[in-house]
């Protein structure tokens, strides 16, 4: 070892291994491994070749503690989780008034792919659902689609640590299926609230929505926002701190679909999910949270996703309301050892 730096990562490596936290979430994964409820997304054909068994579990701490069980590393595609990060992409490109001149930050109790914007102002609810993720992906500079596309891998590579794919298949699926998304741009380009790129902007889209990522990358994107933007591993800044506010604030008011409220009310943590089956789940200063399991809920909402993000919420009094005091001291489970000691 070279430096203090050094030992203090290989001691965060080795608290993470004997912590009784990774024996908690081994115990809620065989807990909730059986759960066999909720069907696997269907309307993108490529979807539908996930196989509903497949199921992991990944803490992040915000000094780097990583904590895993079953399979965070098998590859899935983004979807609707990317929305939160191009936001906040966005929010850096042109600061907070002008993306909220474009996309509002209302919660709706919509489904996510509702044709409809607000009344007012015409624009779309909030950048949650698919109208303001396109006005959204609208915002993004660049001179041309190739650079606007390397910018916004080049954005999720800060907050993972490592380089991302785009799954071609899924990406020319959403893009041959996706008429419903192109009315929806069309009838913002009737209120001006996207430009006339119509197509870049969709296809744009579309890929940031194909991006393959895994239950560690989730948390990872998740521990990055909680640590107030900069990855707790590779120490880089992901994000201005100045907007990690409004990313998680839109997190937890409309990150869950419509079933964000009943969200809010029982978990209490910004969270975002994808019909990919993925969850990622910011508890500000503490953890960042990745759950990866395809079967979804009739919101579109990973069943053993929430399951876990429940558990965890409930157990360690995560809620970010929570005054009463939590079963398990959440210090106390992370520790395996003093990192002072190394």
């Amino acid at each position: 070892m070279s430096n203090l730096g050094d030992l203090q990562s290989l001691a965060s490596s080795i608290a993470a291994v004997t912590s009784p936290f990774r024996n908690y979430l081994n115990d809620i994964y065989e807990k909730y491994r059986s759960l066999n409820d909720g069907v696997v997304a269907d309307y993108i054909p490529e979807l539908a070749l996930a196989k509903p068994e497949w199921f992991g579990i990944c803490v992040v701490t915000p000094d780097g503690q990583i904590f895993e069980v079953g399979d965070c590393d098998k590859l899935f595609t983004i979807q609707s989780i990317s929305k939160a990060f191009v936001y906040g992409l966005a929010l850096e490109d042109h600061g907070r008034e002008y993306v909220n001149s474009k996309v509002s930050v209302e919660p709706t109790g919509e489904a996510f792919n509702s044709i409809v914007l607000d009344e007012a102002t015409n624009r779309p609810y909030n950048p949650m659902v698919n109208a303001g993720a396109i006005a959204t992906a609208d915002l993004i500079k660049g001179q041309n689609s190739t650079e606007r596309l390397k910018r916004m891998l080049a954005m999720f590579k800060r907050y993972t640590g490592r380089e991302h794919d785009i799954n071609v298949p899924v990406f020319l699926s959403e893009k041959s299926t996706g008429y419903r998304n192109k009315a929806m741009a069309y009838l913002m380009l009737n209120f001006g609230m996207v430009s006339n790129k119509i197509d870049e902007t969709l296809d744009l889209y579309f890929q940031q929505c194909s991006i393959l990522v895994n239950a560690k990358d989730l948390a990872m994107l998740a521990a990055t926002l909680a640590n107030g933007g900069i990855n707790p591993v590779t120490k880089e800044r992901a994000i201005d701190e100045h907007y990690v506010q409004d990313v998680i604030s839109v997190m937890f008011t409309c990150g869950m679909y419509d079933a964000s409220g009943e969200w809010a009310y029982r978990v209490g943590i910004p969270a975002k999910s994808g019909v990919g089956g993925g969850i990622t789940a910011v508890v500000p200063s503490q953890l960042g949270i990745g759950t990866f399991s395809p079967p979804l809920d009739t919101k579109g909402n990973s069943l053993r996703g929430i399951k876990v993000c429940e558990d965890l919420s409930k157990d360690f009094g995560l809620h970010l309301f929570n005054v009463a005091k939590p079963e398990r001291d959440l210090k106390e489970w992370l520790e395996g050892g003093n990192i002072n000691d190394w």
